[in-house]
């Protein structure tokens, strides 16, 4: 077996995934038709979904995310496209996924964010019901906007916390450089108090500041976070906190992080001691799999088969699954990767 496809076989955790920029295609085009959408091909609609390989900017990038935001406005297709993600997952073999979405991007159409989460945790309850033993394991974290009123996001907040099991997390995305996150303190104030793990996206902008920031909220991981190499300083401060970076090398490229591959900074931040995951970030808009990520990323850092398992297993240690639910999967995704490590790994 090659080294690809060694590492789908292999048990892994995604710890970082936008429900949203996971559609497939073809629902994409079942989807339009229902919502009276023109999307009338599956060509049309991959050159809609898929980004490119390099966009101008992180603002480009999150233009891929029109037309599913557009057809993810009904409980019904937020269900459908949750369980289709969640089967993909099982495809190759991840045994965790934490899936992200923002609840305030679904009510164009008469939702109310409670229904939104209720519509995604169906999805995530009609996946298992399908895969039966072979479902992985879910956890939801519910994505405040930077653009959003500090006061909705508060109130969205509480409603995360206060749903219980399977939401496990509270995050911040959205255009960097145009929104601060200070703003929103007291939305992760109230999630924390809510019980939930605080994670918010940034390092999707040149400079180390917004990292800062994120540091500020009190987070446990931040999503990207990329730029932390840039600042000695602030690799000092994200090490010290124990704050896990989970980044996405190909998302990273086409938001214009960084030029390539080979120069993306997470060997260099894993060899100093911060704790990285990898992920796909958006398995369609990307068009990556988790598998990809880990081949490609290891191949263009030039990663040791033994770096490259520390790091898919960190993904296992850093969720915000609580420990009696992810011990059992930690525990044999060790096993199996040290069994890939004693035959040689690649």
């Amino acid at each position: 077996m090659d080294r690809r496809g060694a590492l789908r076989a292999l048990p892994k955790a995604e710890l970082h995934q936008h429900i949203d920029g996971a559609v497939r295609p073809a629902t994409a085009v079942e989807l339009a038709g229902e919502a009276g959408i023109a999307l009338p091909t599956l060509d049309e609609a991959r050159r809609r979904l898929v980004a490119p390989p390099r966009c101008r900017d992180q603002a480009e990038l999150l233009t891929y995310f029109d037309l599913p935001l557009a057809l993810l406005q009904t409980a019904a297709a937020l269900t459908r496209v949750t369980a289709e993600l969640v089967e993909d997952l099982a495809a190759e073999q991840v045994t965790y996924a934490e899936l992200r979405w923002a609840p305030r991007l679904h009510l164009e159409r008469g939702l109310g964010v409670e229904e939104v989460v209720e519509a995604v945790t169906g999805g995530v309850e009609m996946a298992a019901g399908r895969l039966g033993h072979v479902a992985p394991r879910i956890g939801l974290i519910v994505t405040a906007m930077r653009s959003h009123p500090p006061g909705a996001n508060v109130r969205l907040a509480e409603v995360a916390a206060a749903f219980g099991a399977p939401v496990v997390g509270f995050d911040l995305a959205g255009p960097e450089a145009a929104y601060p996150a200070p703003p929103h303190a007291a939305a992760f104030r109230a999630a924390e108090a809510g019980g939930l793990g605080l994670t918010a996206h940034a390092g999707e902008v040149p400079g180390p500041e917004r990292i800062g920031e994120a540091v500020d909220l009190g987070v446990r991981r931040i999503a990207h976070g990329g730029t932390t190499a840039d600042d000695p300083a602030m690799i000092e401060l994200v090490r010290a906190r124990d704050i896990t970076l989970d980044l996405c090398p190909t998302s990273n490229v086409q938001a214009g992080i960084v030029p390539d591959l080979a120069s993306h900074p997470l060997a260099r931040l894993h060899r100093s001691g911060v704790s990285v995951t990898i992920s796909t970030d958006d398995r369609t808009v990307s068009d990556t799999t988790l598998t990809d990520e880990l081949a490609r990323t290891a191949e263009a850092l030039d990663l040791a088969d033994a770096e490259l398992a520390d790091i898919a297993l960190n993904a296992f240690r850093r969720a915000f699954a609580p420990s009696d639910g992810i011990g059992p999967l930690r525990a044999t995704a060790e096993r199996a990767w040290a069994d890939w490590l004693e035959g040689g790994g690649a």
